[in-house]
C-alpha cells in the first residue's frame, strides 16, 4: 500500500543530466513552471513542483522520471542541479542537510497529495490532472496503435557507441546559405535498433566555455529501420550548419559545424536512440500526412523510404507538405522530385522566392483543403509535423480552418487525433 511518507521527507523530482537531450519538452509541458534551465542543464525547483506528472510522458528519453527521498528542509537546490554532469549516486536518507543524494527504495511509498510545495501522489493516466495536461498538448503523447516497439536509451553520454562516417553529402545547392548535409553513420557489429521517427544524440568533442565536456545534440533519424543501405547497421541524419541564432545573430553551432565537416572514415560518439511516440503505424492501409520545414524533413524521409521499400505491401496514401526559403534551399529536392507521383502527393511551399509572395506550408495545406480534410477525418490517417517550433500554431490554425470549412467538429476531431496517437509534433 502507498502509506504516507513522514512529514519531514520529500520525494524530490530530478532530471538526469546524462540522459537529458535538452529538447525543452519538459519545461514547455510543466503547468507549474517548476522546470528551468541554463545553457547546459534542465532542473526542477522542489518548492514549485507538485509531482503532477505532466512532464513524464512527453519526455523522449525518460531523463525526467527520476526521484530521490530527501529531508524536506534541505532538498537539492536548482543551483546545485545546474552543476551536475550526472545524477548523483544514491545515499542513505538521514534527514540531515542534503549534501549527497538519498536512497530511493524500490518499494518507496508515494506521498499524500498536497499543495505546490508539498510532495503529492502520482497522478494516474486517467486523472483529471493528466487529462488537463493532455488537452494543452498540441499533439499526441501516445504512439499509433500499430507502431513497432521502440528501444530507447541503449547508449548514454557516459557509455556512448562509436559510429563510423560512411557518407557526408550536402543536400542543398552549394551557393545557398543553407548548408545542409545528409550524413550516414555505421555502427559495425554493435546493435543499434532504431525506428522511423526516433532520434539520436551526437556528442561533439571538446569542452564548453566552462571547461566541461559538451553535452549531446539531438538529431532525427532520416533513414528507415533497415538502414540507409538496406540490410546494413547504419543510420542517416540531416544536419544544417548553424551560423546564426533565432534572432539572426552570428553564432557557430558546436555540433552542426563538427558534423558537417566530418569526412568518410571519421568516428563519432552516439547516444540513444530516443523517442517512443513520434512513430509511424505498421498496419497496411494507414495514410500518412506529413508536414515539415527544412531539416524537419528527416523523419519524413525515413517514413517515406520505409513505405517506398514496402510499396507492394502498403496501400495507404502519402501526402507531404514541405517548406523552405527557396527551391535551392530545400533539402533532398532532387531525390524528392524523382519519387513516383502515384506513390506520394508532394506539395512544396517557398517563403523567400524572389519576386513571389511568401508562401508557407499552412498556405499549401489550405490550397489542398478538401484532400487534407478527407485525410484527417479518416481514422486510418496519421499526421506528422516536424520543424521549427513556430510552425505549430500555423499548422494547427490551418487544420482547424480546414475542418470547419468541411463540416468537421475540430475540437472533437483534435481530441480524437491526440487520444488515438494520430497527430504528432516534433518541433524545436
Amino acid at each position: 500500500m502507498n502509506a504516507p511518507l513522514p512529514t519531514d521527507v520529500l520525494r524530490q523530482h530530478l532530471i538526469d543530466p546524462e540522459i537529458c537531450i535538452r529538447c525543452n519538452t519538459c519545461e514547455e509541458t510543466c503547468p507549474q513552471d517548476a522546470i528551468t534551465h541554463d545553457s547546459r542543464n534542465y532542473v526542477v525547483d522542489a518548492a514549485t513542483c507538485n509531482a503532477c506528472m505532466a512532464c513524464i510522458a512527453p519526455c523522449p528519453t525518460g531523463a525526467i522520471d527520476n526521484w530521490r527521498l530527501v529531508a524536506r528542509t534541505a532538498p537539492f537546490t536548482t543551483d546545485a542541479q545546474l552543476l551536475w554532469d550526472v545524477l548523483p549516486a544514491d545515499a542513505p536518507l538521514d534527514l540531515e542537510p542534503a549534501t549527497s543524494p538519498p536512497t530511493v527504495p524500490a518499494d518507496a511509498p508515494l506521498p499524500p497529495a498536497g499543495g505546490a510545495s508539498e510532495a503529492v501522489a502520482l497522478a494516474p493516466p486517467d486523472s483529471a490532472a493528466a487529462r488537463a495536461v493532455f488537452d494543452r498538448s498540441p499533439g499526441a503523447t501516445v504512439p499509433p496503435w500499430s507502431a513497432s516497439h521502440p528501444y530507447v536509451n541503449l547508449y548514454t553520454q557516459r557509455a556512448p557507441i562509436v559510429a563510423t562516417v560512411t557518407g557526408n553529402v550536402r543536400v542543398t545547392d552549394s551557393d545557398t546559405a543553407s548548408d545542409t548535409h545528409h550524413i550516414v553513420l555505421d555502427f559495425g557489429a554493435t546493435p543499434f535498433p532504431v525506428l522511423e521517427g526516433q532520434s539520436i544524440g551526437i556528442v561533439p568533442p571538446g569542452v564548453d566555455a566552462d571547461g566541461r565536456p559538451h553535452f549531446a545534440r539531438q538529431y532525427s533519424v532520416a533513414s528507415p529501420r533497415d538502414g540507409e543501405r538496406p540490410g546494413y547497421n547504419n543510420v542517416a541524419i540531416t544536419v544544417k550548419r548553424v551560423a546564426a541564432d533565432y534572432d539572426g545573430r552570428p553564432v557557430r553551432g558546436v555540433c552542426s559545424h563538427y558534423l558537417c565537416d566530418l569526412a568518410k572514415g571519421d568516428t563519432v560518439q552516439v547516444i540513444g536512440p530516443f523517442g517512443n511516440t513520434f512513430l509511424m503505424p505498421n498496419h497496411p492501409g494507414a495514410h500518412l500526412l506529413m508536414i515539415c520545414t527544412g531539416t524537419g524533413s528527416a523523419p519524413m524521409r525515413a517514413m517515406t523510404e520505409r513505405r517506398r521499400r514496402r510499396r507492394d505491401q502498403e496501400t495507404g496514401r502519402l501526402m507531404l507538405f514541405f517548406g523552405a526559403r527557396t527551391e535551392r534551399e530545400l533539402p533532398y529536392f532532387g531525390p524528392l522530385m524523382s519519387l513516383p507521383k502515384d506513390f506520394i502527393d508532394i506539395n512544396l511551399a517557398y517563403s523567400r522566392t524572389p519576386g513571389a509572395p511568401r508562401r508557407y506550408v499552412q498556405d499549401a495545406m489550405r490550397e489542398r483543403a478538401a484532400d487534407v480534410a478527407a485525410l484527417v477525418a479518416d481514422p486510418q490517417a496519421f499526421v506528422y509535423v516536424c520543424g521549427l517550433k513556430g510552425m505549430e500554431a500555423g499548422v494547427l490554425d490551418a487544420l482547424r480552418d480546414i475542418a470547419d470549412a468541411h463540416g468537421l467538429d475540430w475540437p472533437t476531431l483534435w481530441s480524437r487525433l491526440k487520444s488515438e496517437g494520430r497527430l504528432h509534433f516534433e518541433t524545436y
